[in-house]
């Protein structure tokens, strides 16, 4: 039996790529589904596809960087639905910028739809899912929470607070039977790059080469499933290159710092 069958899962950044990817695959594992992203049309195209497969998926339009109304729209969420058992994390938006050249503009939007967006709905949440009993929780990161990268510096920055964030929550909230595991994707087959924003906010809109050859969604999803099941504090989702990258950080700095000079940031 499936250990998510029957559970309700809320995942934001839904409409494309890791979270579509999590949302169909969570769906052949008859869990429920609630899908959040901005663009309403892609998830009631999703939702559809997720209730072909028997289970219920219920759409509600969010934007990260527009937090002020989520205890009100979680509050509504709970009401609807009953319950949330597990809350997938996985909205965000990427970047392609020097830090000299990047405006300050840029590095708050940055900030506001990673961090402090993804804060905001979890702790909107948090009141409902200690009431319940329990629940989990996810965060999307990346390689770039565990160490900075070229044209990524905001980005690197954003992912850097949520590990804080998130590691303290596992401490906080162990005794109120809540697990908060921490995604680290490497290079995932999606569209990030192509979505990310340049030096002013406007989109990069262009593919990375090492985007394009990194891992499928799909294989991606299922790992990241895998790490949720398992109850992980911290997952690594990539490459053996990629996670001996991240291991070289912690144990021989100076190793890390000469492969990372070496790879191509786009």
């Amino acid at each position: 039996m499936s250990y998510f069958k029957g559970k309700t899962v809320w995942i934001t950044g839904a409409s494309s790529g890791i979270g579509e990817a999590l949302a169909l695959l969570l769906a052949q594992r008859k869990a429920n589904l609630v899908l959040s992203a901005r663009k309403t049309e892609k998830l009631i195209a999703l939702k559809k596809q997720c209730e072909a497969l028997g289970v219920k998926a219920h759409v509600q339009t969010l934007d990260l960087a527009q937090s002020e109304d989520f205890p009100d729209l979680v509050k509504k969420v709970f009401s609807e639905l009953g319950e949330i058992n597990i809350l997938i994390n996985n909205g965000g938006i990427s970047q392609r910028s020097k830090a000299i050249e990047s405006t300050m503009e840029v590095e708050r939007k940055i900030m506001e739809v990673n961090y402090f967006g993804t804060v905001a709905l979890t702790k909107a949440l948090l009141p409902f899912m200690q009431a319940q009993g329990g629940g989990q929780i996810a965060a999307t990161s990346s390689l770039t929470g565990i160490f900075g990268f070229p044209l990524r510096s905001a980005y690197a920055a954003s992912k850097h607070a949520l590990h804080g964030f998130f590691e303290t929550l596992q401490l906080e909230e162990n005794e109120n039977n809540i697990f908060v595991t921490i995604v680290c994707p490497g290079r995932i087959k999606t569209e990030i790059s192509k979505n990310a924003i340049d030096k002013d906010g406007q989109v990069w809109g262009k593919s990375d080469q090492g985007q394009e050859q990194g891992m499928s969604v799909k294989k991606c999803a299922s790992l990241y499933l895998k790490s949720i099941e398992k109850k992980k504090k911290e997952a690594v989702v990539g490459s053996f290159g990629e996670k001996f990258l991240a291991k070289s950080r912690h144990w021989c700095p100076p190793l890390f710092y000469t492969i990372a000079k070496k790879i191509s940031a786009t």
